[in-house]
């Protein structure tokens, strides 16, 4: 109704003014949040108009939501996943923004790197608390966005804070005056905002900040964040928990834009993506999500669910690559080995797999019949089977052939012998009784039973990551100057806090170009005695880790042994030192307890 007034010259109209009720003690709405109790949904029979902004977007917080809800990813994991981010939301921004901690010197570290690609979009910015000292952070970045943490329910402000709502939104704008001034955007995160007084607190505290924005003539931002999922998408329900009010209020009662509302939810009630939906649907421009919906407890709206309600909503795909979606599951389940349901929409393993006994040949013949769309062609996906007792051969070919990926030569025929057993397998569970399909795992168990060369084991999988744990250290340590001096008495200082930081290190050596050791043992003190007898005037340059990094100048990692000094099953890793002209003056040699690293992994 406004922008239509806007669009034929009516004047605007006034937004009644609200006060902050500074009250003494908190109003923690226990007619709505009993505690003791599911609380109940409350309704005031009153509708809201559907008002969709001209523009909606996605924004993401995959790298500070979502880092909460699991161990830091590294500085390569993040890079990996901003750059499906920049694919996946295209060139015209439908991922518009990222968010980043900014605390740490490896927050700056990502952020600096995040931001050395270059991209538009999405946009890289910052997350604070409503605190000056924190907007240095910001300012040090370079970036002309950020976050900042503004709690406005009661029990935030007066059991969280220890404030009254008067001081709290005080502090608040000061902090939002003060990143106007610096030339930043200031998007207020309105935390809790689910059960908030919005009359008392919510509503006044925003057209302060609206007022801020008309002053310093830069936008400020808003986003709405029902913190513990409570938000309700149901016609006539009633504030705070109505995300079609709370969108409604804010925009005609607070006077925020819908370019400059974003939407942040949890899944508490298992009502996340709805509810961003539902604030779209409302007037809010963006919806905040995470990558296949990792978050803080039970997570935010999941990027992949945004995407495809984007396209429904708008019919168009906007330069969207729905395709990077599976490689980014891929990414999450191979590479950051994060398990994921294997029912979950768009990336679980069976997503699109029907239970109802159908053949491949059938699959094949009208996949329609089963699948949501063309699964293959929009995530690369193709529609899997299930194996039941009307399976064939042609149908264990093609579970085998689907669930491993195989193409073109790499696919199994259905006359493979493990094809074979496997069906052999599956024949006998029903001669048996069974009248269940046969689910994934079960079949997984038996295609690395029967087909055992398609599948990487765990000796293999650990065996790599011995390799690039390995890699890593000894490619850092021989750029070290000390360590291109070749001056032992500079090098052994730099060999000890390598060995110290990595207690599955068993041995550091340097030797010269004749194979002889020049280093003392570097070793831990409980090995001391086990190395009294290393016999350092001994000629190493028949040694394979030796030979290797001469041949060619790169790192080279062995085979595994038993260390003919502690009996541990290990493996070396060793890297040429150069000297400036790039010339090899010296080896550096790792040897690594392998039963050390395994439980670094299982850690891990």
């Amino acid at each position: 109704m406004d922008e239509h007034a806007e669009k034929i010259g009516l004047l605007k109209p006034k937004l009644p003014q609200y006060k902050i009720e500074n009250i003494k003690e908190p109003n923690l709405l226990r007619d709505v949040f009993p505690y003791d109790e599911v609380p109940g949904i409350q309704f005031d029979h009153k509708i809201v108009p559907i008002a969709p902004a001209p523009d909606i977007f996605i924004t993401d917080t995959t790298f500070r939501d979502g880092q909460q809800a699991r161990a830091p990813y590294t500085v390569v994991q993040v890079l990996d996943l901003f750059d499906f981010l920049h694919r996946l939301g295209g060139s015209n921004g439908v991922i518009r923004q990222s968010e980043f901690f900014l605390y740490s010197d490896a927050d700056r570290e990502v952020v600096d790197k995040c931001l050395g690609r270059g991209y538009r979009f999405p946009e890289i910015t910052g997350w604070i608390r409503a605190v000056k000292a924190d907007l240095e952070f910001v300012k040090s970045m370079g970036l002309k966005e950020t976050g900042m943490l503004m709690s406005v329910s009661d029990y935030h402000v007066f059991l969280k804070l220890g404030k009254d709502r008067k001081q709290a939104a005080e502090d608040y704008l000061e902090v939002a005056r003060a990143a106007l001034e610096a030339g930043i955007r200031p998007r207020c995160h309105l935390e809790d905002i689910t059960r908030a007084d919005f009359r008392g607190f919510v509503i006044p505290l925003v057209q302060q900040l609206m007022r801020l924005a008309e002053e310093g003539d830069i936008p400020v931002k808003v986003r709405a964040c029902d913190t513990l999922g409570y938000g309700v998408t149901y016609p006539g329900a009633a504030l705070p928990r109505s995300v079609p009010k709370i969108i409604h209020s804010l925009i005609h009662e607070g006077g925020v834009p819908s370019e400059q509302l974003e939407w942040h939810g949890h899944n508490d009630f298992h009502k996340v993506h709805v509810n961003a939906a539902t604030a779209w649907l409302y007037g809010c421009s963006g919806a905040n999500g995470t990558l296949l919906g990792f978050g803080e407890r039970t997570g935010n709206p999941p990027i992949e669910g945004l995407i495809m309600e984007y396209i429904g909503l708008t019919g168009d795909t906007n330069d969207i690559d729905t395709t990077v979606i599976t490689e980014i599951a891929d990414y999450f389940q191979n590479k950051l080995k994060t398990r994921v349901s294997p029912n979950y929409p768009f990336v679980g393993s069976e997503f699109n797999t029907t239970r109802a006994g159908i053949h491949a040949d059938g699959v094949l013949k009208n996949p329609e019949i089963y699948n949501i769309f063309d699964t293959d062609k929009l995530l690369k996906r193709p529609l899997g089977v299930t194996i039941s007792s009307m399976s064939g051969l042609a149908s264990i070919a093609y579970w085998v052939n689907r669930h491993l990926g195989l193409e073109g030569e790499d696919a199994i025929d259905k006359r493979h012998p493990g094809a074979v057993r496997i069906h052999e397998w599956v024949a006998a569970q029903y001669a048996k009784g069974r009248t269940t399909g046969v689910s994934s795992k079960e079949m997984l168990l038996q295609a690395r039973k029967f087909l055992p060369d398609l599948f990487e084991s765990d000796l293999d999988r650990l065996k790599a990551k011995a390799h690039e744990i390995a890699a890593h250290i000894v490619e850092d340590a021989v750029e070290m100057l000390e360590m291109k001096s070749m001056k032992p008495a500079q090098q052994e200082p730099v060999m000890q806090g390598t060995l110290d930081e990595n207690p599955f290190i068993q041995w550091i050596y340097v030797t010269d170009l004749d194979g002889k050791i020049m280093t003392r043992n570097i070793i831990h003190a409980e090995d001391r005695a086990k190395y009294q007898d290393v016999d350092t005037s001994v000629n190493l340059s028949d040694r394979p880790w030796f030979v290797g990094p001469l041949r060619d100048g790169k790192v080279f990692v062995s085979d595994f042994y038993i260390s003919r000094y502690t009996s541990a099953l290990c493996i070396t890793v060793s890297a040429p030192i150069r000297d400036a002209s790039e010339k090899i003056i010296g080896i550096l040699g790792v040897d690594i307890r392998f039963e050390e690293l395994v439980k670094l992994e299982e850690q891990e």
